[in-house]
């Protein structure tokens, strides 16, 4: 059996740029990219936290040290600079693999600074 799971996330991003007329894509701060181990031109999930939006599209690399979250094309439609989203990657496992993996969490701070890592979320209590 093959199992669905988070990969890997870039958690409470800030949208810097949202260009409708730039080719359709997610342009990420290349160390953020490889913090993540999120591949150019791999499928992203993004979640606008800020007003709801849920998209997918694809990941493309950024000027590293920009701190560059721009969402572009159709998409930016969805999400506007100074939203907060959360970038998803996932990745399809068999029973095997699952024991084994863990996904990495990358957490950021509004100016998509990396402020910790995880490879857990915490259990929610009530």
């Amino acid at each position: 059996m093959q199992l669905t799971l988070l990969k890997t996330k870039l958690h409470r991003a800030c949208v810097t740029h949202s260009e409708l007329e730039y080719e359709g894509s997610c342009a990420i701060d290349s160390n953020l990219l490889d913090a993540a181990g999120i591949h150019e031109y791999e499928q992203i999930h993004i979640y606008n936290v800020t007003n709801g939006e849920r998209f997918t599209t694809y990941a493309i690399r950024a000027e590293a040290g920009s701190n560059i979250i721009s969402v572009n094309g159709a998409a930016a439609h969805k999400a506007s600079p100074g939203d907060r989203v959360i970038i998803c990657a996932y990745t399809t496992l068999d029973e095997e693999e699952l024991t084994k993996f863990k996904p990495t969490l990358v957490y950021l701070n509004e100016n998509n600074d990396i402020i910790n890592t995880r490879h857990a979320i915490p259990v929610q209590a009530a």
